[in-house]
């Protein structure tokens, strides 16, 4: 039986993977800040699918929630063997609006801490012969939207080379890109996504799906949906002026409803 880490596991595509790694047999470390929900969470889990769910309580950017998270990684007695770096939110603004601050702290939780994760995970995992790692990344790091654009580019940027080194050792680095998802991603940035056609709008379980599916065949990048792989592709040939204008409208106003 396999045993899956999952940052950011209480909301969103953390959660909906929760719930098929739970559905498929896996036990399961939870991973988010708030303990009540999180404790909530691990109980429904267990209930509804009969797995063994541990909820590990970690403010992801303190040093101290970090060092749970990697010290839990690095236990050989109950081995992680698929780790899920989901974690993560998107900031209002561009480099000229937001403070020092809260970019620093955005690059934190999009790349400083997957980096500790995973470099916790890989030693294991190759020392054992077998896992995978995954970061969630975006469509948007195929676009110039801002930081979150770059900290996302870092991900994919990271699987490709990783998955070089790793994979002769039984070993895959997975990123997963997803587009614009129904999730609570930009309610809890106050923007609107009014301007998103609805044809671009992926729901949460879908998009676990098929990303498990390139996850389990060792792919460095997963894009869900020949949409989005089109979009991927037409990124490289449109100018970034219009990438950004495009971007720019269509999720990051202000929400004024």
């Amino acid at each position: 039986m396999s045993i899956a880490l999952i940052t950011g596991a209480t909301a969103g595509i953390g959660a909906e993977f929760a719930r098929q790694l739970a559905a498929r047999g896996d036990d399961l470390v939870i991973v988010a800040r708030d303990a009540e929900r999180l404790a909530r969470t691990a109980a429904e889990l267990q209930h509804a699918h009969g797995v063994h769910v541990e909820a590990l309580s970690a403010d992801l950017l303190t040093e101290e929630g970090v060092a749970a998270v990697e010290h839990r990684l690095a236990d050989e007695h109950r081995p992680v063997d698929l780790l899920i770096n989901n974690a993560g939110y998107g900031i209002r603004g561009d480099v000229l609006t937001t403070t020092l601050e809260d970019e620093l702290h955005h690059l934190d939780i999009h790349v400083t801490v997957p980096l500790r994760l995973a470099h916790t995970a890989l030693r294991g995992m190759v020392a054992r012969g077998r896992g995978r790692v995954v970061m969630i990344s975006s469509v948007a790091a195929y676009t110039p939207l801002g930081t979150y654009s770059a900290a996302k580019a870092w991900g994919v940027s990271f699987a490709r080379g990783a998955s070089l080194v790793t994979r002769s050792r039984g070993v895959t680095v997975t990123a997963v890109c997803p587009g614009f998802t129904r999730t609570e991603f930009h309610d809890r940035m106050r923007v609107s996504t009014r301007g998103i056609p609805g044809f671009l709008w992926l729901d949460a379980p879908r998009l676990v799906r098929l990303a498990l599916r390139g996850i389990d065949r060792g792919r460095a990048v997963v894009v869900p949906t020949l949409r989005y792989r089109l979009v991927v592709g037409l990124s490289g040939l449109v100018p970034d002026r219009l990438l950004g204008r495009f971007s720019f409208a269509s999720a990051s106003r202000p929400d004024q409803a």
